[in-house]
C-alpha cells in the first residue's frame, strides 16, 4: 500500500440540527434522567428467566456493552419477583420490573429497589376497583420511583374497544389517561407512558393524539414488531416518524430476536435523526448497471474489518464514478470504484488509487487510524480540563 500523507482537516459543513423537542415532565430512572430535553435513552428487555439471577445480569451485561440505557425484566411468577433485589443490586444499567395481574409483584419490586416499574393498570384492577393500583402508587411515590403505563392494543379494557369499535387511537389514549387519573388521584406524577400498537400508522396517530392531552415523557415504540426483516423497518417508520416531530423520549425497538438487536436497531434510529452522536457509519450505494466492482461484497468486507471502531466515522463505499466521488467527499473516508481500481479519499480530496484488491486493506488501515486520532484528540480534551 502507498504511504501519503493524511488530511486532518475536514472541509466546513453546515451543523446538523436534531429535530426540537416536545416539552414535556423528567422524570428519573436509576442514573438515567427521561424527558424535559434530556438524551434519548435506548431501552431492552432481557429474555432469560428472571430467576435465574446470574443468567439474567450476564445478559444485563452484554446489553450494556451493546449500548443500552435501560433493562426491562418481566416478573410472571413470585420467585421472579424475590430475585428483584439481587438484581437490582448488581445490575450495571438501570433496571425496570415489568409486572402484569400481579399488584404484590409490583411491591416486591418497589421493595427491591429497582429503577422503575411498568405497570399495565388495566390488568390489575378489576371491575372498577383501583385500590390495588392505588397501593402501588403510594408505596412508588414513597421510595421515589417512577410507574410507567403501558396500554397496548391487546390490555384494552372491554368497554373501551367496545365504544371505540377496536383498538384505536383515542381507545388506546383514554385508557393511558384513565390509568394516569388512578395515580393522580394518589398524588403520584412520577409517570411515564406507552400507548403501543403493532400497526405502525396505528401507534403514530396515537402517540401524536397523546402527545397533545398530556405533557409526561412518553416511551415509544412498535409493538410485537416481528422478527428483524419486517420488525426494524415497522420500528424505523413508527419510532423515527414521531422522534422527526419531537414526540417521544424513550424507545424500545421490540423484536423477535436477540435483545442486543434491539438495541442496535434503537440507536441506529437515534443516530440517523442525529439525536445520538454517530459511531461508525458505513454508507454503500445499492449498486446498479453502471457498476464495475462487486459493491456487495466490497461494503461487506470494509464493515467487518471496521467493526469494533467506537467513535464517530463514516465511511463511504460507492461502486461507480458517476455519484461516487460526490458521495465520498461527504464522508470522512471513502472509495469511488470502478475498472478495477479505487479512488481514495480523505476529508473530501483524493489522496490517492489503488487497486480493487487494496481497497478494504486501505479503507481499514486510514479508518482505523483516523479512530485513534478522535481518541486522542478526546483524552487531550479531557485532559485539559482536568488539568
Amino acid at each position: 500500500m502507498v504511504s501519503l500523507p493524511i488530511l486532518t482537516t475536514p472541509p466546513s459543513k453546515p451543523p446538523v440540527e436534531p429535530p426540537p423537542r416536545r416539552k414535556s415532565r423528567r422524570i428519573r430512572v436509576g442514573g438515567v434522567e427521561v424527558g424535559d430535553g434530556a438524551p434519548l435513552s435506548v431501552q431492552s428487555m432481557t429474555t432469560t428467566k428472571t430467576h435465574d439471577v446470574n443468567a439474567t445480569l450476564q445478559q444485563i451485561a452484554a446489553l450494556n456493552a451493546a449500548g443500552v440505557d435501560i433493562v426491562r425484566v418481566a416478573c410472571p411468577r413470585q420467585e421472579d419477583a424475590d430475585a428483584l433485589a439481587a438484581i437490582a443490586a448488581k445490575s450495571t444499567v438501570p433496571v425496570v420490573a415489568d409486572i402484569h395481574f400481579q399488584w404484590r409483584y409490583a411491591m416486591r419490586a418497589i421493595e427491591a429497589g429497582v429503577a422503575k416499574v411498568r405497570i399495565n393498570p388495566g390488568n390489575i384492577h378489576k371491575s372498577g376497583d383501583h385500590s390495588k393500583v392505588k397501593v402501588i402508587g403510594d408505596a412508588a411515590r414513597q421510595r421515589g420511583i417512577p410507574i410507567r403505563i403501558g396500554v397496548n392494543g391487546g390490555s384494552l379494557e372491554k368497554r373501551l374497544l367496545e365504544h371505540y369499535g377496536g383498538a384505536t387511537p383515542g381507545a388506546l389514549v383514554e385508557s393511558a389517561l384513565d390509568e394516569v387519573r388512578i395515580l393522580e388521584d394518589v398524588n403520584f406524577t412520577d409517570i411515564a407512558i406507552s400507548v403501543k400498537h403493532s400497526d405502525p400508522w396505528t401507534m403514530i396517530q396515537t402517540y401524536r393524539l397523546l402527545a397533545e392531552r398530556t405533557d409526561y415523557p412518553l416511551h415509544l415504540g412498535v409493538t410485537e414488531a416481528g422478527p428483524p426483516k419486517t420488525g426494524v423497518t415497522k420500528s424505523a417508520v413508527g419510532i423515527g416518524t414521531l422522534l422527526a416531530e419531537g414526540i417521544g423520549d424513550t424507545i424500545r425497538v421490540s423484536l423477535s430476536a436477540d435483545p442486543i438487536e434491539e438495541v442496535k436497531a434503537g440507536i441506529a434510529i437515534l443516530e440517523a435523526l442525529h439525536l445520538r452522536e454517530r459511531g461508525l457509519d458505513v454508507v454503500s450505494c445499492p449498486s446498479c448497471g453502471r457498476a464495475e466492482v462487486d459493491v456487495y461484497t466490497l461494503a461487506e468486507k470494509v464493515q467487518d474489518g471496521l467493526e469494533g471502531i467506537d467513535v464517530p466515522l463514516r465511511v463511504a463505499v460507492m461502486g461507480c464514478v458517476v455519484n461516487g466521488p460526490g458521495e465520498a467527499r461527504e464522508a470522512d473516508l471513502g472509495v469511488a470504484a470502478g475498472k478495477g481500481k479505487g479512488q481514495i479519499i480523505q476529508h473530501g480530496q483524493v489522496v490517492y488509487t489503488v487497486q480493487e484488491s487494496d481497497i478494504v486493506e486501505t479503507l481499514v488501515h486510514l479508518a482505523n487510524e483516523m479512530a485513534d486520532e478522535i481518541r486522542a484528540e478526546r483524552g487531550a480534551g479531557v485532559a485539559t480540563v482536568i488539568s
